[in-house]
């Protein structure tokens, strides 16, 4: 694993690793799959648990689940009981490498990278800009990468993938920092955090800690057992 940045702004850990055939803990099931899209995704996913351990949490406690819109979130296990903030999470991979990225609780992050020597041709740019940013384009062909990647770490900073059209996307409206990083170009997107899905353990959570704030003489527990303390 290969530390990148750091950038300015909230804790952030950026790191790449070189996609090759592995596995870990928090790889998921993909059937029919060709051996290429499993080494993105595990390599991905292994990067993703070295990551959340140099963070220092722990890797037998945690899981990832996924939005709606497939975007991936780190959660407790069921039975944990535990529903403290975790970090935000984002993971991309370019050619060779898988690129990830986490972020302090209370915000949301994206990542995407390219080989900076990737060109992108002219054909492709009515499906990433419109308007006078598409003229701008067409006029400045080299900035295609940057906004490119731009664009898609905005997109898992929002959580909503493809389902935000990086037509729509003002990189004026939102916090993305941008740098070249060996053979890469890499950009990074942060916002403040919305609402994860919840679960029937985190509103339990919820109503218990209410309780004992509204009732000093609140307790969980068995009766007897607490009554011979």
């Amino acid at each position: 694993m290969e530390i990148m940045g750091p950038l300015q702004g909230p804790k952030m850990l950026l790191a790449r690793m070189p996609i090759q055939e592995c596995s870990s803990i928090f790889s998921e099931d993909i059937p029919r799959a060709t051996q290429k899209r499993l080494n993105d995704h595990n390599s991905g996913r292994l990067l993703l648990e070295m990551c959340v351990q140099a963070w220092g949490l722990p890797l037998d406690s945690l899981e990832v689940l996924r939005t709606e819109h497939r975007a991936p979130y780190l959660s407790w296990i069921s039975g944990v009981w535990k529903n403290e903030p975790l970090p935000g999470i984002s993971i991309g991979h370019c050619e060779d490498w898988a690129v990830c990225a986490l972020v302090e609780p209370g915000y949301w992050i994206g990542i995407d990278a390219e080989k900076k020597n990737r060109q992108i041709q002219a054909n492709a740019f009515d499906m990433m800009a419109k308007g006078e940013e598409l003229n701008f384009l067409i006029e400045n062909s080299k900035m295609a990468i940057e906004i490119w990647t731009a664009k898609e770490a905005v997109q898992k900073a929002e959580k909503l993938g493809m389902h935000l059209n990086p037509r729509d996307i003002n990189l004026e409206n939102h916090q993305v920092d941008s740098f070249v990083y060996d053979d890469l170009f890499v950009s990074v997107s942060w916002r403040m955090a919305g609402e994860n899905p919840r679960t029937a353990e985190d509103d339990l959570l919820d109503k218990t800690a209410q309780a004992m704030k509204e009732n000093p003489d609140f307790s969980v527990g068995c009766k007897t057992v607490r009554n011979n303390l």
